[in-house]
């Protein structure tokens, strides 16, 4: 009986592996909206970690979560360390290029739940009807989070909260001020 168990465990184990090998090296994941303001109000909500709270979607995840902003105060050389609950985890933002009001590059590090090095960009574009976000997230898939996919996929975990964040992030730019 055990050894019936035992080689039934071995064998899902070894089917997962098997099919998180099969699944890609990197991950890319994009969203976009078109915002009804000028493109320097937008990036002034993205270029300033002390502003994200207004309009990212993890922000509300953990009301509690601890926060530390160092560096500059904003753009390029800022950071934005948080720990919070299991849906917020541990990490570290740092703005590693800045080119106002057109793009921003972020350094994304997490800690917890698992160790993870991602790139951010924000990509703003003036268009006659305002302004055009773009705003991607990329990296490696460790195992772990091979493993995850074969689930299910990081667009149908991470894309909601960028839709979330950006119709929040457009609440906040055509609010009058």
């Amino acid at each position: 009986m055990w050894k019936r168990f035992l080689l039934a465990v071995v064998i899902i184990a070894a089917v997962l592996s098997a099919l998180a090998l099969t699944k890609p090296d990197t991950f890319r994941i994009e969203r976009s909206i078109v915002i009804k303001a000028p493109p320097e109000r937008v990036f002034s909500y993205l270029e300033d970690f002390r502003q994200w709270p207004v309009w990212s979607p993890w922000e509300r995840f953990d009301p509690a979560m601890q926060r530390d902003y160092t560096g500059m105060p904003r753009g390029k050389g800022a950071i934005y360390s948080w720990s919070g609950n299991d849906d917020v985890g541990q990490g570290t933002m740092e703005i590693v290029d800045s080119v106002p009001p057109r793009t921003l590059d972020i350094k994304l590090d997490f800690v917890k739940p698992f160790e993870s090095h991602n790139q951010v960009r924000f990509v703003l574009t003036p268009r006659p009807e305002g302004t055009a976000v773009a705003w991607s997230m990329s990296g490696n898939s460790p195992f772990v989070m091979k493993l995850i996919e074969v689930f299910t996929d990081v667009e149908d975990m991470a894309g909601p909260d960028f839709e979330q964040g950006l119709a929040q992030l457009k609440e906040a730019a055509e609010a009058p001020r």
